[in-house]
């Protein structure tokens, strides 16, 4: 008989921030990949005496580890009864996304990480840092950039699945580095990106180091990863609707709009959000909101294409890069097309 391999992706029970699970299916030539079960007790999403769990794909792409006819499958989490499971973020999202389809909403998002050799960043010296900030930031030069060659995997990989990824660069932590899914509309923004992260761990699995007593590199989404005078890691969300696509006056309403829920936001933008909104280090702290033409410094920036245009989108600067795409666009469909409704 032939066939073909599906890797099923789903995100597990975790808290306070949820992990990726995945297990292969093999599955006939012709048929999709069907609905399927897992073990939830060990993924903390059922108990031991009830622990049947369903995977139910809703994003289907080319797998481009095992290349062939081959494919990831991102899957929701569902209870045997069909209904959503209590930890399917995906399902509220979706719910929301379909009540303000008229507002066609685009979101991209900038997912920033941070590369790990064992519990140092990769090409941190093993006692001390780095030289200081300052020419990491699209830097050029084994002295100043690490993990490229798993970056350039990373975006390959990212564009033979087929994914939306528009851009990659290194960040302003040596380490550090950032990839940009976008535009797309939500729940689908969110599903790539999960699949982009689990390839990117899936990938990092394969990079070895020769002077290292570590299998491999990994990536993390750790919003602080090193304390100190250092910058933290997040997940800049972009995001505009059609009428803020025409007029400029749509982009400061929704602006304002996202003010006057900021705590809820906050609450659900990702685990030890405080230790990365500090008020310093290109942030704005999470106490306070504000929003600013060309403000990095900002909750909430403007671009000045978008000002000098009278149109466009704006950039919610908050999430952490743990956050759950679900969560962060779910609440910003709501918050900001309510307001507009």
């Amino acid at each position: 008989m032939d066939y073909y391999k599906a890797e099923y992706i789903w995100i597990d029970g975790a808290e306070p921030t949820a992990k990726m699970r995945s297990k292969g299916k093999v599955v006939p030539k012709g048929e999709a990949p069907p609905v399927w079960g897992f073990d939830g007790s060990s993924t903390n999403q059922a108990p031991g005496e009830n622990s049947d769990c369903v995977l139910n794909p809703v994003f289907v792409c080319p797998d481009p580890i095992r290349g062939g006819d081959n494919v990831l499958a991102m899957c929701e989490v569902l209870l045997p009864d069909m209904s959503p499971h209590p930890s399917n973020t995906r399902a509220a999202c979706a719910e929301m996304a379909e009540k303000f389809g008229d507002f066609d909403t685009w979101f991209g998002i900038e997912q920033e990480y941070t590369f790990f050799d064992g519990i140092k960043p990769l090409g941190w010296p093993d006692n001390g840092f780095p030289a200081p900030q300052g020419g990491y930031y699209c830097g050029v030069g084994s002295d100043e950039v690490f993990g490229r060659p798993i970056v350039e995997k990373h975006l390959d990989a990212c564009l033979q699945a087929g994914l939306m990824v528009s851009g990659i660069n290194a960040e302003v932590m040596p380490s550090q580095w950032e990839f940009q899914i976008g535009p797309v509309g939500a729940p689908l923004v969110a599903d790539q990106l999960w699949v982009a992260r689990w390839l990117l761990y899936r990938v990092g699995e394969d990079v070895h180091i020769s002077d290292s007593p570590n299998k491999g590199v990994t990536a993390r989404l750790d919003p602080k990863p090193v304390q100190g005078d250092w910058n933290g890691a997040g997940a800049h969300c972009n995001f505009s609707t059609r009428q803020m696509r025409e007029n400029y006056e749509a982009c400061i309403d929704a602006a304002e709009a996202l003010g006057r829920n900021h705590d809820l936001h906050i609450a659900n933008y990702g685990d030890r959000i405080e230790e990365r909104l500090t008020g310093l280090h290109e942030t704005c702290s999470y106490r306070e909101y504000r929003y600013g033409v060309s403000d990095r410094g900002a909750s909430v920036r403007i671009p000045w294409q978008v000002h000098r245009d009278g149109k466009g989108y704006i950039e919610d600067r908050r999430p952490n890069a743990n956050c759950d795409p679900y969560k962060v666009t779910e609440l910003i469909l709501s918050t900001v097309c309510s307001a507009a409704s």
